[in-house]
C-alpha cells in the first residue's frame, strides 16, 4: 500500500471513529442558531473541541471578536531548510435571521473541523513527508452579513496559510459551482415631513422616491445581461399615514458572475436611484456598508482530486451541475489563496434559505453526507501534500485563473 493511500484510510477511520462527537458539535450550533458577528456560543463550542485532546494550538477571539484559530504541527519533512505547508480548513457558524440555519452553516462547521481531524491523524501515521506540514483551522464569522472573512484577509489571517478547503450543503454535489459577485448598497431619501392631508404641498415625500426608485430598478431589469441580479427591500417606508415620509431607505444586493462587471451594474443603479431623487425634489445618500463578495476563482487541479476521493467514497457528481447565483466571501479568499469550495447534498431537495433546509441541517440524515464531504476534503489535502507535482499545478491554475479575471 502506497504512503496515499495508507494515510487516506487514517483519515476514513478517523473520521468513522468520531461520528458522533461530530454530530454533536453541529447539532450544538444548529440547536443554539446565532446571527453574524454573535456567534459566541458556536465560537465557545469549536474551541473547547478543537482544545479537548491538547495538541492543537488554539486562539479564541481571534482579530474579531467570534472568530478563532487553532494550529497544528508541523510535520517535518522534505529537505532540511525547505519551507512548509500550511493548510488551512474554514468553519461558518452563524444562522439567518428567523429561520436559524437554513444555509447549513453548522455542518460547514462541521466539515471543516472534521476534516482537520481527518488530515492531522493521517500526519501522525507518517514519519516521512515530502514537506513539512502544519493544519491550520480558522473560525470565519459572519458569511450572512458583513464578510468576516474579508476582514480576517485584511486583518492578515491568510497570510501564512498555502492551501485553503472549506464545502457549502446545497442540493447536490458538485466540486465546483461558479458564484457570482456581490455588492450592498442602503438608499436613503431624505425629504420633509407635513401634514398629508392638511397641506401635503408643504411636504417633500421620501416615500415617493423609494417606490420610484424600486419601479426604476424593475424597469432596468429589462435591459441587465441573464446573469445579473439585482433585487432589494424597502427596510423603513415612513412613520405614520397622515405624516408625509421625511425620510426612507431601501437595501439592494448587486450581483455579477464576475467582481469586475459589479461597477457597470452599480453604476446603472445608482443612476435609478439618483433620478429619483431628481423627480421628488429629495436628498439621496448611496451607501456601501459592507464588503464586496468576489466570486470563486476556480482550482481545476483541486476540483478533479476532490472529485476522485469523492466518487471513491460513493458521492455522485452531476455531469452538468446546476447553476448556482448565491454569493460568498469565500470567493475574495480564492483571490488570494489557492482553494477549493465544493458543495455537497445532505439528504433533501429543499432549497437553501428555507425552513425546510434549516429541519434538515440538523437531521441525522445529513451525517452521511456530511462526514463523506469531511472525508473527501482531508483526501484531497492528502493528494496535494505527498505529491509535489501536484501542488506545483494547483499552483499554477491558481496563478491562471487570477489572470485570467484580470485579462476578462
Amino acid at each position: 500500500m502506497d504512503q496515499r493511500q495508507r494515510m487516506k484510510e487514517a483519515v476514513q477511520r478517523c473520521l468513522d471513529s468520531r461520528r458522533a462527537e461530530l454530530h454533536g458539535l453541529s447539532r450544538d450550533i444548529w440547536s443554539r442558531p446565532e446571527l453574524a458577528e454573535h456567534e459566541t456560543h458556536a465560537h465557545d463550542r469549536l474551541v473547547g473541541f478543537l482544545s479537548e485532546d491538547g495538541t492543537w494550538t488554539v486562539q479564541s477571539h481571534y482579530k474579531l471578536p467570534t472568530a478563532f484559530r487553532a494550529s497544528w504541527g508541523p510535520v517535518c519533512g522534505g529537505v532540511e531548510g525547505e519551507p512548509g505547508l500550511n493548510v488551512g480548513f474554514l468553519c461558518e457558524y452563524d444562522a439567518l435571521p428567523d429561520i436559524g440555519h437554513a444555509c447549513g452553516h453548522n455542518l460547514i462547521a462541521e466539515v471543516g473541523a472534521g476534516a482537520a481531524l481527518g488530515l492531522k491523524a493521517a500526519l501522525e501515521t507518517e514519519t516521512e513527508l515530502p514537506v513539512p506540514v502544519k493544519i491550520t483551522v480558522l473560525g470565519t464569522p459572519a458569511e450572512e452579513a458583513v464578510g468576516g472573512k474579508i476582514d480576517l484577509l485584511e486583518a492578515g489571517a491568510f497570510a501564512d496559510i498555502d492551501l485553503v478547503f472549506m464545502a457549502h450543503p446545497s442540493q447536490q454535489d458538485a466540486s465546483f459551482q461558479a458564484t457570482v459577485a456581490l455588492d450592498e448598497v442602503s438608499v436613503k431619501y431624505h425629504g420633509k415631513a407635513s401634514h398629508a392631508s392638511a397641506y401635503p404641498w408643504e411636504g417633500v415625500n421620501a416615500l415617493d422616491a423609494a417606490v420610484l426608485a424600486y419601479n426604476n430598478i424593475s424597469v432596468l431589469r429589462q435591459q441587465l445581461k441573464p446573469e445579473w441580479r439585482i433585487h432589494g427591500i424597502i427596510k423603513h417606508g415612513g412613520v405614520k399615514p397622515n405624516i408625509i415620509p421625511a425620510y426612507t431607505e431601501l437595501q439592494f444586493y448587486i450581483r455579477t458572475p464576475l467582481v469586475k462587471d459589479l461597477c457597470d451594474l452599480k453604476a446603472k443603479a445608482e443612476a435609478c436611484f439618483r433620478a429619483a431623487a431628481v423627480a421628488t425634489g429629495c436628498q439621496v445618500e448611496i451607501e456601501y456598508p459592507a464588503h464586496a463578495y468576489y466570486n470563486i476563482l476556480p482550482n481545476t487541479t483541486l476540483a478533479n482530486l476532490y472529485e476522485n476521493n469523492g466518487k471513491a467514497l460513493g458521492i455522485q457528481f452531476p455531469e452538468q451541475p446546476e447553476k448556482f447565483s448565491g454569493s460568498t466571501d469565500f470567493g475574495n479568499v480564492s483571490f488570494i489563496v489557492p482553494g477549493i469550495h465544493p458543495f455537497f447534498y445532505i439528504g433533501t431537495d429543499a432549497f437553501n434559505h428555507t425552513e425546510e433546509y434549516t429541519e434538515a441541517a440538523g437531521a441525522e440524515k445529513a451525517q452521511l453526507f456530511t462526514l463523506r464531504t469531511a472525508k473527501a476534503l482531508a483526501m484531497t489535502a492528502v493528494d496535494v501534500l505527498c505529491c509535489p507535482a501536484l501542488l506545483r499545478q494547483v499552483r499554477e491554475d491558481f496563478k491562471q485563473a487570477t489572470l485570467k479575471q484580470e485579462k476578462t
